[in-house]
């Protein structure tokens, strides 16, 4: 009779105060001649990438830069996927102080109806885009699973990707949205530094920071194909959380080795309530960190926002990312059906798809507007 083994799940990943703040007493240790060695490694470590991500490896940003960008080139070429971000509602439970869509806010509160998620589709679709990003604020009764169920299920014959970027669900949430047509999960942990995230995270379901640690194993324990992953820069010290995200992907990618990964590392941004808010990480930090997970983690899909300025992004998109928004609306309905609302955060870059396929172009680079049609199936 044959044995049936179910998969083990694992224990959550799990971090202390005593760890971040060991971790980060340790970031500027590295001295030049560690990173010598991270940038000659065939396999860096996680010492190596505590180098790279050092004060140490400011010097040598241009074969960082070099190194990343062959990493890049050797597994998808000179291309670049485009998507943009739909974003459904701006209604959130939680308190988070960064955020333009936090619960006191005193803004405009919209959920967009499933015709109207259609119309925002269409004029996408007209830019160009068929990979889309659905974007909701955190409230699971108004904008929860059945809501997002709705969307997916109607948005799905129109799009050849759709990724999602909602609050923590159940693995059972999940498995639905899969079947409905979700391709990847976007789900940032913010920081992973504990009195940091509870700092800045006051009240609501996002203030249970081991929730949302546990989140993305929920993610690949559902199926979902891919897995997007990120921190907020500004919230805590840059190089510890960074260095965190990566311990916690390595933890994920030895239980879930077929699992897609990507990342996301936006920079905080001034918004409705905090309009002076800067994440305090200069544009070489944020090469050097970008440089440094890719050397670390070549299979990684590194995507790039709008939050950035053209100048970086062009260097960005032309060199180490494999993915990147454009033409971004940040704000329910901005596409189409509430175009001068609220948006969410600014925006750096407002070029549209076509100039950003151009300036690709431009530099040998080709703009990848879809990887997969929907009659071949999923």
């Amino acid at each position: 009779m044959p044995i049936s083994i179910a998969k083990q799940i694992p224990e959550p990943f799990q971090l202390t105060q005593q760890q971040f703040d060991s971790l980060k007493a340790q970031s500027c240790l590295p001295d030049r001649a560690a990173v010598q060695r991270a940038l000659n490694s065939a396999k860096p470590t996680f010492a190596d990438l505590q180098a790279l991500l050092s004060p140490a490896a400011t010097e040598f940003l241009p074969q960082m830069l070099a190194r990343a960008t062959q990493l890049k080139r050797q597994r998808s070429g000179r291309t670049l996927s485009l998507f943009a971000p739909l974003y459904l509602s701006n209604l959130c439970s939680n308190e988070c102080s960064y955020c333009g869509f936090s619960r006191s806010v005193a803004v405009k509160r919209r959920i967009l109806t499933v015709d109207e998620a259609l119309l925002e589709t269409a004029t996408i679709q007209a830019l160009g885009i068929a990979q889309i990003l659905l974007v909701t604020g955190e409230h699971s009764r108004k904008a929860g699973v059945d809501y997002l169920l709705q969307v997916t299920q109607a948005l799905r014959p129109q799009v050849a990707r759709l990724m999602l970027e909602s609050q923590p669900l159940d693995v059972s949430d999940y498995q639905q949205l899969r079947s409905a047509g979700i391709d990847a999960v976007m789900l940032y942990q913010e920081t992973y530094d504990p009195q940091s995230y509870a700092r800045h995270h006051t009240f609501g379901a996002k203030a249970d920071m081991a929730n949302r640690l546990a989140a993305p194993a929920r993610v690949a324990q559902a199926g979902i194909a891919q897995l997007g992953m990120g921190v907020l820069l500004g919230l805590s010290d840059w190089r510890t959380d960074v260095l965190v995200l990566a311990q916690h992907l390595r933890f994920l990618q030895q239980h879930w080795y077929q699992l897609a990964f990507s990342v996301a590392l936006p920079r905080l941004k001034p918004c409705a309530g905090q309009s002076t808010q800067h994440s305090g990480v200069s544009d070489r930090d944020y090469l050097q960190l970008l440089c440094a997970l890719k050397i670390f983690a070549p299979e990684l899909s590194l995507s790039i926002s709008t939050r950035d300025s053209p100048a970086l992004r062009d260097l960005l998109l032309t060199s180490i990312a494999c993915s990147a928004s454009a033409g971004s609306k940040t704000q329910p309905g901005g596409y189409a059906v509430a175009p001068q609302s609220l948006a969410q955060f600014s925006i750096d870059d407002e070029r549209s798809p076509a100039d950003i396929a151009a300036m690709l172009r431009a530099s040998g680079i080709a703009p990848v507007w879809q990887d997969w049609h929907p009659l071949l199936g999923r």
